[in-house]
């Protein structure tokens, strides 16, 4: 009987004992309601101007300032009719690093499809693509500048987007290298600056040791796939606004040499 009552009484301390030991492991527990953070409105000694709250990193727009509907980010205006209309007119002035800009996206993105002098007889299209807008002609030169800024946020025909490729300030500057683009392809002599000298095209790629057909104008291959009329009863892809269509491009079937594209 007694020998029970000490067995009993010994199991009971070992419980006490236990519990004691949590209880002094839970105070001494560092969750992450006890960890180091910064709270708001107070000092830190973390950072050199002793401020927890950090300034907002350069040009961070908050929710619901974006202005998505504007021009910048859209290329068009509403215009008196109602109708969303392509301006020829850039949101930001057109300094030498935009052009750089420009011309460095242009060639990563456009380059494949339009060329480097953008006549649209770029690679792919000597590998059986349709020939891509020729952005030389008169259809394209006429286009106002935020046209390229549209169809380069929505696509145009066969075209895909490239809103994830290109932010709107890089798109921008592409638009704007074409336009320059453009006038470096059908400038005259008397575009030229009094005093500046202009050199033949054949003697500059003589001397960075390019073959002759470097300076040769570029033709259209016979492989490459006619780009017909959508058919209405098919759907139309998203397109940017209505345009006149380009000239139609004929590509003899018999003969191998193509014609020039100008």
């Amino acid at each position: 009987m007694q020998r029970s009552r000490l067995k009993s009484i010994s199991r009971y301390g070992w419980l006490i004992a236990g519990s004691a030991a949590l209880l002094l492991a839970a105070g001494c527990r560092q969750d992450m309601q006890d960890q180091p953070k910064i709270f708001p409105q107070r000092g830190s000694e973390m950072f050199a101007d002793h401020r927890g709250a950090r300034p907002q990193v350069l040009h961070t727009v908050a929710r619901g300032q974006l202005e998505a509907e504007s021009y910048f980010n859209t290329g068009v205006v509403v215009g008196a009719n109602g109708y969303r209309e392509e301006q020829n007119l850039m949101p930001f002035p057109v300094t030498i690093d935009v052009l750089r800009r420009g011309q460095e996206r242009f060639n990563i993105y456009c380059t494949p499809c339009h060329s480097r002098v953008g006549n649209g007889l770029g690679e792919i299209v000597e590998r059986g693509y349709k020939p891509a807008a020729n952005l030389q002609d008169q259809v394209r030169q006429a286009q106002p500048v935020s046209h390229y800024f549209y169809v380069m946020t929505h696509g145009y025909g066969a075209m895909p987007d490239y809103s994830a490729q290109l932010t709107p300030v890089d798109r921008w500057a592409v638009a704007a290298y074409i336009r320059a683009l453009q006038l470096s392809q059908n400038a005259t002599q008397a575009d030229v600056p009094s005093g500046n000298q202009v050199r033949n095209l054949k003697d500059i790629a003589a001397e960075e040791h390019l073959p002759a057909s470097y300076a040769q104008p570029w033709t259209l291959p016979a492989t490459a796939v006619q780009a017909y009329p959508p058919i209405t009863k098919e759907g139309a892809p998203g397109m940017a606004p209505a345009n006149p269509a380009d000239p139609m491009i004929k590509i003899p079937a018999s003969n191998p040499a193509a014609p020039v594209v100008k």
